[in-house]
């Protein structure tokens, strides 16, 4: 598994650049192989190129990256592609599969072990998307990087 991280000086969204990573997983790496890709991104984010990220958006990348790979490597045979990238004040998540069926969130019951991640995602991101592509699908969210300066956590903008 390798991460790129790639400035594109052309688009103007924060301080004048996006950064971004892709990591192909071919579906045999451990889902804590995606955590710590993403991790290591925020990490980078911060570090290397001086934007803040609160603890709570580290948190939620790592949670949501776990969800959403976790999904593709069940319902989809084949490889996945995670994307991440920063501008203006969110990272985007995006990650694409194989399998054309769009993901559909269980209806509520109390008494359902598991089945929960699109829920989650949906909670505790601000955009959530799921668009066909040519082949496969792919799921898009959106994670604020730092919280509300009144000191609400950064989520679903109500």
């Amino acid at each position: 598994m390798a991460g790129v991280v790639v400035p594109q000086d052309e688009c103007e969204l924060l301080f004048g650049r996006r950064i971004a990573s892709a990591v192909a997983l071919d579906g045999s790496e451990p889902i804590a192989g995606a955590r710590r890709a993403a991790r290591g991104f925020m990490a980078d984010v911060q570090a290397v190129h001086g934007l803040p990220v609160s603890d709570r958006a580290m948190g939620m990348v790592e949670l949501v990256v776990s969800e959403l790979v976790t999904n593709a490597y069940k319902y989809a045979p084949g490889p996945c592609l995670l994307e991440l990238e920063v501008g203006a004040g969110v990272v985007e998540i995006s990650v694409w599969d194989t399998a054309a069926r769009l993901p559909a969130v269980s209806s509520a019951d109390p008494g359902r072990v598991g089945q929960h991640g699109l829920e989650i995602a949906m909670a505790v991101c601000r955009s959530f998307e799921v668009r066909r592509e040519p082949v496969g699908k792919r799921v898009k969210v959106t994670i604020g990087l730092a919280d509300d300066p009144d000191g609400d956590p950064a989520g679903r903008l109500l």
